[in-house]
């Protein structure tokens, strides 16, 4: 069994609003439905300045609701077959291209259709115990909607060297995302501390009592209101690159947690709109971020391995769409020759 987990949620409206709905608003992971909220509510697991409450209760600014998340029972991996996209594999590790929209490991509401479902259909026993009770072979995450790159380690040496070379900043990775705005300067890093967002609990923010996060970047390719930009995480903090550009206020095109469409409308001229509004709709649905290249020297034999994972078919139509509506006309040469020129960076 693993230990109960605590949600601590500073309510920041004007407006009074009821605890159920606004906890059922806040579409959080770990509370996945109404029903599981009202149980919660209901056994004393959610309260109100610490104090039990009614789910009809009628939340005030400042109020601080804390929530404590049952045990979860050991969890099953069920063997899935879901396609996987591996890009490397050996004796010890593999690198699959995660695609967009895939959880990484079974949680709250979902139990299954995962990474890990497939990595486990896919290679059975041979993998690594995990850093996690039913996270077998998984070293680091990405977020649901990122897409690309990721190591699953096949034994538990293998998981310790590579946990160890990702703690020592030993493997390099190398993102590609579509800003809103174009970042200024073109090329720079931007540090700050970053912690779970009080006012909602699905959002990671700039805090001083945070995590350290480095991450630098450099613009690779323009367009008006937007830009293609390359990203090195220097840590690996979660959320690190969407809530970095969000906070220098050049959020991800797409990304709905931490921007919105109604501010890419305002960027816009108004006769773009309705366009931004069907590519958000129609074919971008996460946020344009992708990671790209991992570089990182085998902790086994010693061998170079420099991997790169294709953009997927939202990304590449972005792109497109981008070059069709707000191409910058000194702009010149493919998005693989844009890669290659900036390939040393």
């Amino acid at each position: 069994m693993t230990s109960p987990s605590k949600i601590r949620i500073i309510y920041d409206k004007e407006a009074p609003q009821r605890l159920d709905k606004y906890l059922v608003d806040m579409r959080v992971q770990e509370l996945y439905s109404r029903t599981f909220i009202e149980s919660l509510i209901e056994a004393d697991k959610i309260l109100v300045n610490l104090t039990p409450v009614k789910k009809s209760y009628l939340l005030k600014q400042g109020d601080e609701v804390d929530v404590t998340l049952p045990e979860l029972p050991p969890v099953e991996v069920v063997p899935q077959d879901i396609p996987l996209d591996i890009v490397y594999e050996d004796s010890d590790l593999a690198i699959i291209n995660k695609a967009p929209g895939m959880i990484v490991h079974p949680g709250y509401g979902n139990a299954d259709q995962t990474l890990v479902n497939a990595i486990v259909f896919h290679w059975g026993n041979g993998l690594s115990s995990g850093r996690e009770a039913n996270r077998p072979g998984i070293v680091h995450r990405l977020d649901r909607g990122t897409s690309g790159l990721m190591i699953i380690a096949k034994n538990d040496p293998t998981q310790s060297a590579l946990s160890e070379m990702f703690s020592r900043r030993e493997i390099r990775k190398t993102y590609l995302a579509v800003t809103c705005g174009i970042p200024e300067p073109p090329e720079d890093s931007i540090e700050s501390n970053i912690a779970r967002s009080l006012s909602n609990p699905r959002k990671m923010c700039v805090a001083q009592e945070g995590r350290w996060a480095r991450t630098s970047y450099k613009v690779i390719r323009y367009f008006h209101y937007f830009a293609l930009v390359k990203i090195k995480l220097e840590t690996g903090r979660m959320h690190q690159i969407r809530v970095h550009f969000a906070e220098r206020n050049y959020p991800l095109l797409g990304d709905l947690l931490y921007n919105t469409r109604r501010q890419v409308h305002a960027l816009v001229p108004e006769n773009m709109k309705k366009k931004v509004t069907e590519l958000l709709t129609t074919h971008l649905l996460r946020q344009a971020l992708h990671s790209w290249r991992l570089e990182f020297t085998h902790p086994f034999s010693g061998e170079k391995v420099d991997v790169q994972a294709p953009l997927p078919p939202d990304l590449l139509y972005t792109l497109d769409w981008l070059e069709q509506y707000f191409a910058i006309d000194t702009e010149t040469g493919d998005l693989s020759m844009v890669l290659d020129d900036n390939k040393a960076w």
